[in-house]
């Protein structure tokens, strides 16, 4: 199978056309003739990652996030970035990312997050069509049985591996109907609360977006790779189902830059 057609293939699943307009998803480095020898799935392209593609004998890396975001204006070792592209070229990788497509799309990245979340009914919280494509921003579904916010923040915890939960005041009422959105999801805080959702979920947050929602809404933040960690399982699921032949593995390199240190 050519890589082009992986490609297609998770295209189809996560269409371009879903992406956000500031994104750049899609093909990043590489050329797509070739057969695919292995794809390795991460959440972020470091350094570390392209060398572990180069040892399993993959020639394809499949991110969520983009490794090439903002225009590069030249290819130098300057920065990991262009390392990164010099090194994926070397050994004859080719780099994709599904981002917000990803994110955006029906069985994508939040509702990931809803399964880990056990919610059912889950629907898109900002649905959009584009073209004759249809998508969304965030989900919002239900627990199937109520729970404190006590109970909630630490079912979060369980359900997401975190340490700790950043949150608001605790809600005095049962938890049952969630909002989520996995990354920097803050821009859909309005539309959970006029959805009626009781809780919150995403990655990160403002500080004073925290502000004016006291007993309003549980708003629980977890960190933007603790939000999107499921993704790299996620892309394995569409591969193994649209692409059975190609031999896949997530990558062993844990991408988060943010380290957690406690005493």
């Amino acid at each position: 199978m050519k890589i082009k057609e992986v490609i297609a293939a998770l295209e189809l699943v996560a269409p371009l056309p879903l992406q956000e307009d500031y994104d750049n998803a899609g093909l990043q480095v590489g050329l797509t003739e070739a057969e695919v020898s292995g794809a390795l799935l991460c959440l972020d392209v470091t350094e570390a990652v392209v060398a572990e593609a180069a040892e399993l004998g993959c020639n394809l890396i499949v991110a969520h996030h983009p490794l090439i975001f903002h225009r590069l204006s030249q290819v130098t070792n300057a920065d990991y970035v262009q390392r990164c592209v010099m090194q994926a070229i070397r050994q004859g990788i080719t780099i994709v990312a599904m981002h917000t497509n990803l994110d955006n799309a029906r069985g994508g990245v939040n509702f990931k997050m809803a399964e880990r979340m056990g919610l059912h009914g889950a629907h898109f919280l900002a649905p959009k069509v584009v073209g004759s494509i249809e998508g969304g921003s965030g989900l919002i579904g239900q627990l199937a049985a109520p729970l404190s916010a006590t109970e909630f923040i630490k079912t979060v915890k369980e359900q997401f591996g975190v340490a700790c939960v950043m949150t608001n005041e605790l809600l005095q009422r049962p938890i049952q109907s969630v909002a989520l959105c996995g990354g920097a999801g803050s821009f859909l805080l309005s539309d959970a609360i006029a959805a009626g959702a009781d809780a919150f979920i995403t990655g990160e947050m403002h500080y004073h977006e925290y502000f004016g929602h006291e007993q309003e809404i549980q708003i629980c933040v977890i960190g933007h790779y603790e939000s999107e960690q499921f993704t790299q399982q996620l892309l394995q699921e569409i591969l193994k189902r649209e692409c059975p032949e190609v031999k896949t593995y997530i990558t062993t390199v844990r991408t988060n830059p943010i380290h957690y240190y406690q005493s």
